[in-house]
């Protein structure tokens, strides 16, 4: 099952989703911020805790240049305040765990693991403005070093 993609111009698919704590977190309450939505596979997982944890020590220059962090993975709220606990995260989980979101947003898919087709989350990050528009796609993003080539795409001083 191919998924179009996103592209840059288009509106951001809305969701409502919980949050870590069970509170509800739509799209549209993002409106009026910038935002970079982050997909990953799984909270508390090496690659997963990595990505969390450059966008832990990023924040403070994210949020100076005006970009609210959101990551949405598939695990249940209560494992997503454990992850964020854990890890001294400081920025908002989402659960989405039948992927309907990250299927919006065609970061669920087939991809490749170990050399087999399987069917899963595929790491992807999207920059959306302050009306909800995407103004970057990425797709098959890689867990380490992906926050720094963001801050210099976004030409964010770390």
């Amino acid at each position: 099952m191919t998924i179009e993609r996103l592209s840059p111009g288009t509106p951001a698919p809305a969701f409502t989703l919980l949050d870590q704590d069970g509170t509800p977190v739509s799209l549209s309450d993002l409106r009026g911020q910038k935002t970079i939505l982050y997909f990953y596979p799984a909270a508390m997982t090496p690659g997963c805790t990595t990505q969390a944890c450059d966008f832990r020590d990023s924040i403070g220059s994210l949020q100076g240049a005006g970009y609210t962090v959101i990551g949405i993975s598939r695990d249940e709220p209560a494992k997503l305040r454990e992850f964020r606990e854990r890890d001294g995260l400081t920025f908002t989980l989402l659960s989405d765990p039948d992927h309907t979101v990250h299927a919006a947003y065609a970061a669920w898919g087939e991809k490749m693991n170990y050399g087999k087709v399987i069917e899963g989350v595929i790491r992807s990050t999207f920059i959306l403005d302050e009306e909800g528009t995407i103004v970057e796609a990425l797709y098959n993003v890689k867990a380490t070093g992906h926050v720094a080539r963001l801050r210099k795409m976004l030409q964010i001083d770390a």
